[in-house]
């Protein structure tokens, strides 16, 4: 199983971008406890951070054929990238939307996705263990549905 791990604007600045609001881990730490965790559970990952949304639309258009699911951080563009919003629906792999903060519990123009339409979940508010927790659930709904011979639909979900 393949992943790709899509970290979008200022996610790079982690540790020195308010740390009492992200905490005070670096982005090399949050890829190396994704390679870590991913390295454990036989998952290949593919991690890449962009500021650029353009960027990020090719990076989900470029997982066709290559990823079995997709673990997005969009950033600040999770509440206003239709944009985004439309190529995770244009493509066939389920996606899990993470954030480090709990977005229900900030700023009110934080509070809406307008990502989350086109994903299969949602994970807020755990930091780096959402990332864990979004790798987790592709890791049971393979196991799951290879060990109960379960279909799997269009995003992914087992039937």
């Amino acid at each position: 199983m393949k992943l790709l791990i899509i970290n979008g604007p200022n996610l790079n600045l982690l540790g020195r971008r308010e740390p009492d609001v992200y905490g005070a881990g670096s982005y090399d730490e949050l890829t190396r406890t994704i390679e870590d965790f991913a390295r454990g559970a036989d998952i290949e990952v593919e991690i890449i951070q962009t500021n650029s949304e353009g960027a990020i639309i090719d990076a989900v258009h470029g997982a066709v054929d290559t990823a079995d699911g997709i673990v997005i951080n969009p950033g600040a563009y999770t509440h206003y990238s239709y944009a985004i919003h439309d190529a995770l629906k244009s493509v066939d792999i389920p996606a899990v939307e993470v954030h480090l903060t709990n977005i229900a519990s900030r700023e009110e123009f934080r509070r809406r996705s307008v990502v989350a339409p086109a994903c299969v979940g949602q994970i807020s508010g755990l930091g780096f263990a959402g990332y864990i927790a979004a790798i987790g659930y592709f890791k049971s709904v393979r196991v799951g549905a290879a060990g109960k011979g379960e279909s799997r639909g269009r995003r992914g979900i087992p039937n």
